[in-house]
């Protein structure tokens, strides 16, 4: 079952079970739509994939399924990252 985390990984931005700003890599890393747009540039800086949106768990499921409570605040070395995923 997915893991829906708390919060974006780098910025520690809130990111509810609902949130519209969640994005995940295949890894279930998980970053806001700003850092993946923007520092990121659509590539997870742990495993080198990319995004998608996260699906919203429906709320009805909450109790039987519930979110993560676990918080991965890994703030990236945006410099390291961009360098590693500079096209040539």
């Amino acid at each position: 079952m997915l893991e829906i985390r708390p919060s974006c990984e780098n910025c520690n931005k809130s990111l509810p079970f609902d949130s519209e700003e969640a994005m995940i890599c295949t890894f279930e890393c998980t970053f806001c739509t700003t850092c993946v747009e923007g520092v990121l540039q659509s590539v997870c800086p742990n495993c080198g994939g990319d995004f998608t949106k996260r699906p919203i768990r429906p709320e009805v499921l909450l109790t039987k399924y519930p979110v993560s409570e676990k918080v991965v605040h890994k703030p990236v070395d945006i410099d390291a990252h961009l360098k590693k995923n500079q096209k040539t």
